[in-house]
Formats: structure tokens, C-alpha cells, sequence
């Protein structure tokens, strides 16, 4: 067990990097993260490694929660509503979390791709349900959608209102993907 002032910087330079990834993304410099836990840079890579571990840690505690509201949807009466309610979810945490996005298309061996394969396994269920409720078509998966809401969530991530201008696009994508309702 780690003693107590290791898990109290881990805390710390866990909080500080949440404040700094929100507003710099991805590429928020971990010697000002240092500085602002009040740590040196040893003390970060000590706890982090590498930037991928520290974003992975940065999104873990949403990414799982999302994951559960996906499971908690699974079992919804209406497939349709389950899935969009998610997706839109997905697309309202990836487009004001800067860096989840680029989180999401990370390469399969990167620490960070655990982010996306956590939310490809949580929808699964969720698109299998739509699909046979035939609210998506059958070659609809869940990397697709996922790739949709990180095509959107990029492409709005400079947008004067990146979270209200996702929700617009995933809007006019799932028009395109399930016109039904």
C-alpha cells in the first residue's frame, strides 16, 4: 500500500491534471502540472510514466462511468432512446473533456486505448438492441458510432460551444444513421 503522502500527491497531481487537461487538452504540459500539484516532474512520472498513463487516469473515473450508464441502458424498454441516450452522453463528456477525443483514436498498443475499447464494449450491447429492434441496420457496430462521436467531438473541439455544436452534428448524424422517430 502506498503511504499516505505518495497517495495524497497521486490525488493531487490527479485533480491538478483533470483542471489542466480540461483547459489545454491533451497536450497540457505536465511541468506546470508539477508545479501546480506542488510536486516535482520525478513525482509525476513516478505516479505517471507517460502522458497516455496520466490521460488514461485523467478520463478513467468518466469513461467508467459512462460505461456503466451504457449497461444501466441495455435493459431500457426503447433500444433507440437507450443507444442515443448514451451516445449523446459520449458526445457531451468527449467534446468538453479536451483530449478524450484524441484519447478515443489512440493506437491499440497506447495506455490511453483503453479509454475506447471501454466505450466499444460498453455499446456493443446497446447497438446489438437497436439493430434488432431494426432502429440501426444490421452493419451498424459500436467502433462505428464511436468513430462518429470522435469525428464530431474533433471537429467541434475549437467551436465557440464545442458540447452544444457536437450535439448538433451527432443530431443530423443519427437522422442519417436511424431516421425512424
Amino acid at each position: 500500500m502506498p503511504r499516505s503522502d505518495a497517495r495524497r500527491n497521486y490525488a493531487r497531481i490527479l485533480a491538478v491534471a483533470e483542471e489542466e487537461v480540461a483547459a489545454h487538452g491533451a497536450e497540457a504540459s505536465l511541468e506546470q502540472i508539477a508545479r501546480t500539484a506542488g510536486v516535482g516532474s520525478a513525482t509525476v512520472r513516478r505516479h505517471f510514466p507517460s502522458r497516455q498513463a496520466l490521460l488514461e487516469a485523467v478520463f478513467r473515473q468518466q469513461v467508467d462511468a459512462l460505461a456503466g450508464r451504457a449497461r444501466d441502458l441495455a435493459e431500457a424498454p426503447d433500444p433507440r432512446a437507450a443507444l442515443l441516450e448514451w451516445l449523446s452522453a459520449l458526445t457531451t463528456y468527449a467534446a468538453t473533456a479536451r483530449g478524450l477525443a484524441t484519447a478515443l483514436v489512440r493506437d491499440e498498443g497506447s495506455s490511453a486505448h483503453a479509454c475506447s475499447a471501454t466505450m466499444t464494449e460498453a455499446g456493443v450491447p446497446l447497438v446489438r438492441r437497436a439493430a434488432e429492434a431494426g432502429a440501426v441496420g444490421p452493419e451498424v457496430t459500436a467502433e462505428d458510432l464511436i468513430a462518429v462521436v470522435t469525428g464530431i467531438v474533433l471537429a467541434t473541439e475549437h467551436h465557440r460551444d464545442p458540447a452544444g455544436e457536437a450535439q448538433r452534428l451527432l443530431a443530423l448524424a443519427v437522422r442519417g444513421i436511424s431516421p425512424a422517430g
